[in-house]
């Protein structure tokens, strides 16, 4: 894994102390942007009520320091934030730099109105009365940034975008992740520039995108163009691409052409729910004309995974609404039927004997039945992936699956059973990306650490474990913000990037502009990192770098992992240092978790592993190639090198 870290020489902001014995959620919001707690910050909070004696204010922000204040205060007043008679309730914010987002505290706050210095920026101000609540200006190589209030125990009620506003002030994050994944539907960026995009999806820390496939299952000349263009967009800028499938819907023209195959809903009507249309793949001919499909959009792009998501049933409200639960298709019922004696349709019949309403024993053994069923058809799948792989070495593959151990309802409702399904990353090698479902999408952060540890205790394999944060609308009463954004959403990828060694993101479309520039320090964890004289010591599980001008010595070695704005190192604990000579080969991007590099006469060599290939992006294409000892001639898109997946030595050599 690789994660940048900025070196403080270059403008980077590295730690912060919040004065006081109560620090409110101060530490949440600049802990999630990367920064590190200290007796002395770079950025120092002096909450509302706290006495400070330090007189020297003016002078630390004229040399560096971020101060940010709240409330009215002697030390505001000094700075120009000066509180007058009049007061107002404050319950809607607007937020200048999205006025259209609507940012509602749950309980109102009283404030006075502030006059702000002419020198400030205002950021955020009462939606009605427009007096000002977050306001601020910088000052020689320093800033102040007021609030009018605290910004709440959890660091996100009520501000969202102090992150910004800091980032706006001067403040330049101290970490960087490269290794995010996202979710794509081109039907949302049909007519977008994509060769603009993919580089900024690579600056935002997006490490592969998975795209949404069923668009493209059967061929199209003008769809498959706007997927192969992506595609190499995507490559050119070191960005991995999957195919994301939705089985069992398979496409809507599969939809058309076999209304003989489709899934049945309890109520024996159609299964189009929602917007995926469900086929019955426990049909024998169904199934094989769908991996016939599959093998052939496999084949017509050049992927490098396949994401088998949400690979079970209908739906969220369980065997309670009918019109939703399925399969009840032919071939499921006469299984079930052979097997138990019972036709599930008899369980929805309030005149059978074997209505679930009389009696419960039924319906659990067709739910047991149903999960069972799930896991054989993913277990399927995942078979069918492995058979596409003997002529695609090179292919990833991720199971997407619902959350059932922190809500555990999921398998009565959906099917999905981890229990099951878990143990398959004994014999099978894929990524499991868990999916938190909506019913709990309010619950914040803290959720992420507790269902790291739920799966962890099922598995051996804790490394194949992920996540997927769902940054959309909440149909829950939530707040300051229907949906994630700043505060609120770099504290949850904070969080799940600790406890997951993979965070994916949907989807890529949903995350609101403002957010894009700190999703990738957001996405970072750092155990240690101090200054010692000329050196910077960070100590990380999952790698550390630099943002640095000029050439760079690591643990005392000229190091060849580096961009012009960005040294890039492998896990452990690595102390950095300027040096005096730049290596003769760079390679300044790898989507691929970085295990050791080396500056060798003529190039470099490095380490890595990858569970798809690898892309490398060297500052300038060498023109010789070992990997693992031997000669090597790896496909190259401009300075962009594809390597095989695994675990492999490459020596380039200028």
């Amino acid at each position: 894994m690789l994660i940048c870290a900025a070196w403080p020489c270059a403008g980077a902001t590295l730690t912060y102390h919040v004065a006081g014995d109560d620090p409110g959620g101060w530490p949440a919001i600049l802990s999630s942007i990367g920064l590190q707690n200290a007796a002395r910050g770079e950025v120092e909070v002096i909450p509302a009520g706290v006495t400070v004696t330090e007189t020297d204010w003016n002078q630390r922000v004229e040399r560096g320091t971020i101060l940010v204040l709240e409330g009215a205060s002697p030390l505001a007043a000094s700075f120009g934030f000066r509180a007058g008679t009049k007061r107002v309730s404050v319950q809607s914010v607007e937020d200048l730099r999205v006025p259209q987002l609507r940012i509602i505290w749950e309980q109102p706050a009283d404030s006075p109105v502030i006059e702000t210095p002419k020198e400030a920026h205002v950021f955020a101000r009462e939606r009605h009365e427009k007096a000002p609540l977050v306001a601020g200006f910088r000052r020689g190589a320093g800033a102040v940034l007021w609030v009018a209030v605290a910004p709440g125990p959890r660091g996100y009620d009520r501000f969202p975008y102090l992150p910004q506003a800091l980032a706006d002030l001067g403040l330049t994050p101290p970490f960087r992740s490269a290794r995010l994944w996202a979710f794509f539907d081109s039907s949302y960026r049909s007519r977008v520039d994509l060769d603009y995009f993919a580089p900024r999806w690579r600056q935002a820390g997006i490490a592969a995108l998975h795209v949404a496939a069923w668009h493209y299952w059967e061929p199209d000349p003008q769809g498959d163009e706007y997927l192969r263009h992506l595609i190499d967009a995507c490559h050119r800028n070191g960005i991995q691409v999957y195919a994301w499938i939705e089985l069992p819907h398979v496409s809507e023209r599969f939809w058309d052409r076999h209304p003989e195959w489709r899934e049945k809903t309890a109520l024996l009507q159609d299964a189009q729910l929602d917007w995926r249309k469900l086929m019955n793949l426990t049909n024998r001919a169904a199934f094989a004309e769908a991996s016939r499909g599959l093998r052939e959009l496999v084949d017509r792009f050049d992927w490098d995974g396949v994401n088998l998501a949400e690979l079970y049933f209908e739906s969220l409200e369980g065997h309670e609404n009918p019109a939703r639960f399925t399969p009840m298709n032919s071939d499921v019922r006469a299984e079930f039927l052979a097997a138990s004696g019972i036709d599930p349709l008899d369980l929805f019949d309030p005149k059978s004997p074997r209505y679930y309403g009389k009696t419960a024993q039924g319906m659990a053994q067709f739910l047991g039945f149903r999960a069972d069923l799930a896991r054989r058809q993913q277990a399927e799948w995942i078979a069918q992936v492995e058979d596409i792989r003997k002529t695609k070495s090179w292919l990833d593959l991720t199971l997407t699956h619902v959350d059932d151990r922190f809500d555990t309802t999921m398998r009565e409702k959906v099917g999905a059973d981890t229990s099951r399904t878990l143990p398959l990353l004994v014999q099978h090698d894929f990524t499991f990306l868990i999916e938190d479902p909506a019913t709990i999408w309010h619950l914040g952060p803290q959720r992420y650490p507790q269902i790291a540890a739920r799966y962890q205790a099922l598995t051996a394999r804790t490394e194949k474990l992920a996540i997927d944060i769902n940054v959309v609308e909440r149909y829950q009463d939530v707040y300051p913000t229907k949906q994630q954004t700043g505060s609120e959403l770099f504290t949850l990828l904070h969080l799940a990037s600790s406890a997951f060694p993979r965070v994916a993101v949907y989807f890529e479309n949903s995350i609101l502009a403002p957010d894009l520039p700190l999703l990738p320090s957001a996405a970072t964890t750092v155990q240690r990192a101090e200054r010692a004289s000329d050196r910077l010591v960070v100590e990380s599980r999952a790698g550390v770098g630099a943002q640095w001008t000029g050439p760079a010595l690591v643990d005392g070695r000229p190091w060849p992992v580096a961009s012009d704005t960005v040294v890039w190192l492998a896990p452990g604990s690595h102390s950095i240092q300027p040096a005096a000579v730049k290596p003769v080969l760079r390679l300044v991007d790898l989507n691929a978790e970085l295990h050791s590099a080396a500056a060798v006469d003529g190039g470099m060599e490095f380490a890595y592993q990858s569970s798809a290939r690898a892309l490398a992006a060297f500052e300038t294409l060498p023109a010789r190639f070992q990997i693992d000892g031997a000669d090597a001639h790896p496909v190259t898109i401009d300075n962009v090198v594809m390597l095989p997946r695994g675990q492999h030595v490459v020596t380039a050599i200028k």
